[in-house]
């Protein structure tokens, strides 16, 4: 058992009015908008200013004004996915109350944590209604089946370690991320739906500015975990019943997002990935690698060629790179011509090269992720 913190003594319980703030803060975090009702009594009670924000930034609840210098405490909580930072605790209050700091700020976590258990028994009735969108259903009439919406899709940049034990924290790990998301969008006044899919954290929500809020969207994500994600988001759609369209696109551009720790939309995405990613360019990558296999050099033309297409300078400069002589690089290119049945001066042979590779890159890949 972890050892016992440093304690009072007990007298010190019995001080007058003890009880009563103690009564008086569990009954503000256990009420129906905690943290506003946590800040409303701390500011009350020093005469000062108390706020809460969200991980991301956003303000959730403040209340009173300055009356001495701020004070900023990070409220952090650990479970089975790790630290996870849920937002932080500002006070500006009278030098008399500054031993109230830390105690205020463990109340300020559990309002954070009462919200989020709020959230997430409401976001259960939100999953499998996503849930039921995502695999086809039609949904209930009324006039939001008309409404604009958009789909994001996010995963975390590393894949559990092997182990029962990794796989649930890694899925307890989605469960949270997916909370974060529903909650940030509750902060912003925007309807959405979240569920868990596929190893992925799922999201649906009606928006006002798409770019900006899949912007920030990811802000809140990252600033909510030790673990780098990626976002993919989709374009906007006319309608709940596009909602499987909307998860494609999404999970398309989640796939093309090199970065550890970055988002993706969709029409912002590189154009030639859904060409890569469709397995259109199979037969010609499947011909360049045959031919250049044919040499039997142990990959040498190849690595040569491919540096040669990556590389924009002179061939000296090149041969030097790579450690080579530069008559010797001329004859690798000269062998990957006679191979590849072309000359590399000719534009249509290098953008086939360049798709082939780029193909071959792709190969891997399922078509969301």
């Amino acid at each position: 058992m972890p050892p016992l913190p440093d304690l009072p003594p007990p007298e010190t319980l019995a001080l007058p009015g003890v009880a009563a703030l103690l009564t008086a803060l569990r009954k503000a975090v256990v009420g129906a908008q905690p943290e506003r009702e946590l800040t409303a009594l701390l500011a009350r009670l020093t005469g000062g200013f108390v706020e809460i924000r969200a991980s991301w930034g956003d303000v959730v609840a403040s209340a009173g004004r300055a009356a001495g210098p701020p004070v900023t405490v990070r409220l952090s909580h650990g479970d089975a996915s790790g630290e996870r930072h849920v937002g932080t605790l500002t006070l500006a209050v009278p030098e008399v109350w500054a031993a109230l700091v830390p105690v205020a700020a463990e109340y300020a976590l559990l309002a954070r944590l009462q919200s989020a258990a709020a959230g997430a028994a409401r976001r259960r009735v939100g999953e499998r209604t996503l849930d039921a969108l995502l695999s086809g259903a039609k949904p209930e009439g009324g006039p939001g089946d008309s409404e604009l919406i958009v789909v994001a899709v996010a995963a975390f940049a590393r894949p559990p370690a092997p182990g029962s034990a990794a796989r649930t924290a890694h899925a307890h790990a989605l469960d949270v991320l997916a909370a974060v998301g529903e909650g940030y969008f509750l902060e912003r006044g925007l309807t959405a739906h979240s569920t868990v899919r596929a190893g992925r954290a799922v999201w649906l929500w009606h928006p006002l500015q798409p770019e900006r809020e899949a912007r920030d969207l990811h802000a809140a994500l990252t600033a909510s975990t030790a673990q780098d994600v990626r976002l993919g988001v989709s374009g906007t759609h006319a309608g709940t019943l596009s909602a499987r369209d909307a998860e494609r696109e999404a999970r398309h551009a989640l796939a093309a997002t090199r970065e550890e720790r970055a988002f993706t939309t969709y029409h912002t995405m590189d154009p030639l990935y859904a060409l890569l990613a469709g397995g259109a360019l199979g037969t010609l990558r499947d011909q360049v690698r045959a031919r250049l296999a044919a040499l039997d050099d142990g990959g040498r033309v190849e690595a040569t060629l491919r540096a040669y297409l990556d590389f924009s300078g002179p061939l000296p400069d090149l041969a030097r790179r790579l450690n080579i002589h530069v008559n010797t690089l001329r004859y690798r290119l000269r062998r990957a011509e006679e191979a590849l049945g072309g000359h590399l001066r000719d534009p249509a042979l290098v953008a086939r090269l360049y798709l082939a590779f780029e193909a071959e890159g792709e190969s891997g890949k399922g078509e969301g992720e």
